[in-house]
Order: C-alpha cells, then structure tokens, then sequence
C-alpha cells in the first residue's frame, strides 16, 4: 500500500493538510449579504438560486473556526459573516429559534428542526472558542432554546420538528437529530465545562446502543412519538436525504466514533466501565462495513441497506466516506487492532481515487454504485463539515471534540 494512505506515515500527514487546506480555500464565497450560507456548487461558487439553511451556515461558521485555530487566511471573517445570518435572517426574533432557512428570495423556511438547532450549538460554541464576538450570547441562546423546545428530560431524547410558531410538535422522532445533538453536547461540555450536557449525550447513546443491540448493530433511524421504530418508514422513497428507509451504514460508523469520543471522555482511566461501549462502538463500525463496503462490485459505501444488510441505496454519499476515515483513525488509535489501520488505507486510496475532484476542489458529494458524479439527493457542494473533519480527526486526541483538539495542539 503506498504510504500516501497509511496512517501515521508523513505522506499520509501531508495528504491530508493538503486536501483539508484545498477545502477551505473552496468555501470562501458562501457569506450571502446577510450572512446565510450559499449552497456551494461544483466550483465553488454559490448557487444564489437556492435556500440559505441555517445546518449549512451553522456547519460553516464551525468548519472556519476550525480555519481560525489552524491559521488559515480570513477565516475570522468568515465565521463572523455566518455568525451575522445565525444572530440575523435565520433568526426568529418573534418565536425564538431558528428558521429552518430562507428561500433565495428571502422567504421562511417552516418548521423548526432539531437537527439545524443541534448545528447552531455547535457553530456557536466553535466560535465561542475562536473568541468571536456574539458567540458566547449566542450559544447561551441556542442552549437555552434547546433546552425549552427539544430535550425531554424524562426521555433523555430529543424530539424533532415543531412548526414554525413553536405550537404544534410533528409525532416522527428520529436518531440523526440525537446523534449531531450528542456532537454538539460533547462539544459544549468541552468548551465550557457544563458536565449536564455530556451526561445527555451518554444518556442518548445508551438509548441508541439498546436499538443496535437488538437489530443484530443495525440503527433504527425512525421512531413515533413514543419511540417506536418504523423500520419500514420511506421505503416508497428510499433514498430520502435526511429520513431514508432502512439502515444507513454512515450512521452506525458516525455514532461509532461519538460512541467511543463520549466513552473516553466519561471514563477516562476506568477501562472496565470504557470496555463495553468501546466494544459496542467496534461491533457498529464493523457491521456497517460489513453491510456496505466494497458489496456491489464497485468500491464505495452504500448509502442504504436493508434489515439484513443487503444494500438498497447503491450511491455513494461523500459524508459516509468522511465518517468511515474518521472512525477507522479513532477505533486505531484506541484499540491498536490492525483492521482499522487496514481500513483507513482503503478508504484513503478510494478517497484519493474517486472522491477528491481534482480539478474544482473539495469533495463529490454523491457518486452512483459505479462511482459516477450524480446529483441527484445532493447536487454541487453543499458544506465542507464532513470532509474538513476528516482531514483532522486522525491526527488529534480522540477523547475530545475536535474543535478543542485543534485549538489546543493535542495532536497524536
């Protein structure tokens, strides 16, 4: 295997600067005036026709943080101008919260996600951490917001989607918005020591490890209001972008990584209390391999499968790619065991081969089961998250949200 993709070799550590240093020279032009993100196109430029969303300002304002942290050129000002859309246009100054987004002609998106509140924390604690202006305030805002409209106490669940007034609470329940709320949570506790929020987040886990355990390390994604699994929600429509049927292999490897983030960050040197959950975090990662890596003749990771692991959505998502370099990296560093190491290389040398678009920039964010550029779930580029953090989680502490592990050099 040429050293290029092979973890803790200096081509490896050089690959990776070089592609995440290209991603955020990529994003510059996503500021709209208001400070709502353009979605990016396939050159970089925005794509002005379409919604600003407050995930993928609210995702921005995080990646150029990050840029901030690692000295990249103008990134204050860039996570300022997304600071200005999450404190302005995406703002609803009547109801509380934040808008779903704006349409280009600066119309309401309705309702009011989780999944884009779980993103305005994270963005704001990110910039908090940066020492931009308005994010301390902010952050207290979305926590408090979050707080009062999402998190169930009881439950140590979040629900998912109001409408826009706040008045009338949609049944569905789902696991995507818990698994970026625990994200965002590990990373409040990180920033500003707020233990409560790490405890949510294991609470969380524990509710999503009970689900895998008893659907052979399968995630159920859809639920009704009383936590019911729909396991046969959207199969009409399976490649859904948000809700698809099935099982989706990204998730079980991205709740693998925050699995093991959250366990080593609770347990710290009492390896007995760690040992199941790190155990359970391999078995999530390795069944969604299993399931989706390299299946159809084609290397990529399938989108979908179905309750026995047979794929049903053959594209390839660029965010799954991300998750699957990051979670080989960290289950590496935490257990030695040379499989990941292994995995990380092929995942590499795929990225290298078939993602990275060498002649515009970043990623392809969606390719067919014969690595084709499609677009037809997600056309252009629309954010640099999944891909910027993978380029860095590999090299920094595992046990800590990456935004402190960057900011504060505790690389491995």
């Amino acid at each position: 295997m040429n050293p290029k993709y092979q973890i803790d070799t200096q081509e490896n550590r050089k690959f990776l600067e070089e592609v995440r240093d290209g991603l955020l020279r990529f994003g510059h032009q996503f500021p709209s005036p208001g400070g709502g993100a353009y979605y990016l196109g396939d050159d970089g430029a925005p794509w002005k026709e379409r919604s600003r969303e407050t995930w993928i300002t609210s995702r921005m304002a995080h990646v150029y943080s990050l840029g901030v942290f690692l000295g990249h050129e103008g990134s204050e000002g860039l996570v300022d101008a997304a600071l200005r859309g999450l404190k302005g246009e995406l703002r609803d100054r009547e109801n509380g919260g934040w808008y779903a987004g704006r349409t280009a002609q600066g119309g309401i998106l309705p309702t009011k996600q989780c999944y884009a509140h779980a993103f305005v924390i994270l963005a704001a604690s990110s910039a908090l951490l940066a020492g931009r202006e308005g994010a301390e305030e902010l952050l207290e805002e979305a926590l408090a917001l979050y707080d009062l409209r999402f998190w169930n106490e009881e439950e140590g669940l979040s629900c998912d989607t109001w409408n826009t007034e706040f008045t009338v609470l949609d049944d569905y329940r789902g696991l995507n918005a818990n698994m970026h709320t625990v994200e965002a949570f590990l990373a409040v506790a990180d920033v500003t020591g707020q233990e409560k929020y790490r405890v949510r987040a294991g609470r969380m886990i524990d509710h999503t490890l009970g689900w895998a355990r008893n659907n052979d390390w399968r995630i159920p994604e859809h639920f009704s209001k009383t936590w019911e699994a729909d396991l046969e929600c959207n199969r009409e429509k399976p490649d859904d972008p948000f809700k698809p049927y099935g099982a989706t292999p990204g998730h079980g490897i991205e709740w693998s990584r925050l699995i093991t983030q959250w366990t080593l960050s609770t347990y710290k040197e009492d390896k007995i209390g760690a040992a199941p959950y790190l155990e359970a975090a391999e078995q999530l990662f390795l069944q969604a391999v299993k399931d989706a890596w390299n299946r159809d003749g084609a290397p990529g990771i399938a989108y979908t499968t179905d309750w026995e692991g047979n794929p049903v959505v053959h594209d390839r998502m660029h965010w799954t790619l991300a998750e699957a370099v990051n979670t080989a990296a960290v289950l590496w560093r935490v257990t030695g065991k040379a499989d990941y190491a292994r995995y990380y290389a092929e995942f590499m040398e795929y990225l290298d081969a078939k993602v990275l678009d060498h002649v515009h920039g970043s990623w392809f964010h969606q390719l067919d089961r014969e690595n084709h550029v499609i677009g037809t779930v997600w056309p252009g580029k629309s954010d640099l998250y999944h891909a910027t953090q993978a380029m860095l989680i590999p090299y920094y502490a595992p046990q800590v949200s990456i935004a402190v592990a960057v900011k504060k050099g505790l690389e491995v």
